[in-house]
């Protein structure tokens, strides 16, 4: 894990922010390795690709390849949906873009997490269970963007 860059996160959020007060993601194609970061490209919200991840969960890469190494994507909860507690090999960054969400940490949750409306950032390093939840009566929308590939690994009910 590398070290907290106060310059750089300020950086990312600015970007995600100004994407979504645009209604586009100045990011490449959902294509992975086919990406050019030297093109530019701005992509409409509504040419955005989700893929359904399971009956509950929406996903759509806009740069790099989710699946297997860097990447920026944006993902879509249904209103009070919660993830089971888990944890991710590769550290993320999220930006709440609708609705409100939560990431309750530790392997049984925080009992009362921040709630976390339009606007608000998270960060999970590497390794950190948690969860992530839409607490919201609305769908939930939100960005994440990581140095490496995406998983899921469920941690064992206590």
């Amino acid at each position: 894990m590398r070290g907290f860059n106060p310059t750089k996160l300020t950086a990312r959020v600015a970007t995600v922010a100004l994407a979504t007060l645009l209604g586009a993601c100045a990011a490449a194609q959902a294509e992975g390795p086919s990406w050019d970061p030297n093109k530019p490209v701005a992509l409409p919200s509504g040419d955005v690709a989700y893929q359904n991840i399971n009956e509950a969960i929406q996903m759509a890469d806009v740069w790099g390849d989710r699946a297997t190494g860097p990447h920026g994507t944006f993902g879509k909860f249904p209103p009070n949906f919660e993830t089971p507690v888990h944890t991710h090999t590769f550290a993320y960054h999220g930006v709440v873009l609708a609705g409100v969400m939560t990431n309750p940490f530790g392997e049984t949750g925080e009992k009362d997490p921040p709630k976390m409306p339009t606007g608000s950032y998270w960060y999970v390093p590497a390794g950190v269970p948690h969860s992530t939840a839409c607490v919201s009566t609305t769908p939930c929308q939100f960005f994440f963007d990581s140095e490496g590939g995406f998983n899921f690994t469920p941690l064992a009910a206590k």
